[in-house]
């Protein structure tokens, strides 16, 4: 049996593991590294079903809820949306630290850490 790198004690997704399933998920709780925290923040964003999550940029989700929740979540979150956007988009089950080098390349890239640190301090105020 292969070892598998488990979550952080605390993480949203603890406890999930990213097993390959013999079916294809039906709704968003059936999807791998989705927990109940992160099913919350869905909700609270207004995503239901899944083709609603497939439409989603999870950058602009993890903006959303920062917004809505008035506090700076860990940025782990985005690479829990970007699996669960991933699956909803017909890719198999990853676990969701297998998208953190994309997200740093993403913030990074574009310039856009700078800009979440502007934004995360204004929200702090």
């Amino acid at each position: 049996m292969r070892a598998t790198k488990e979550p952080a004690r605390g993480s949203r997704a603890r406890g999930r593991r990213c097993a390959a399933s013999a079916s294809k998920p039906r709704t968003i709780s059936d999807l791998a590294n989705v927990g109940p925290a992160t099913l919350g923040d869905f909700r609270a964003l207004g995503i239901r079903t899944l083709p609603q999550l497939a439409k989603q940029d999870a950058f602009k989700l993890y903006e959303r809820l920062c917004r809505r929740t008035g506090e700076r979540h860990d940025p782990c979150c985005i690479d829990v949306f970007l699996s669960a956007i991933d699956q909803a988009r017909g890719g198999a089950p990853r676990p969701w630290w297998e998208f953190t080098d994309f997200r740093k390349q993403v913030l990074l890239g574009r310039g856009v850490a700078s800009r979440y640190r502007g934004a995360l301090r204004k929200l702090a105020k």
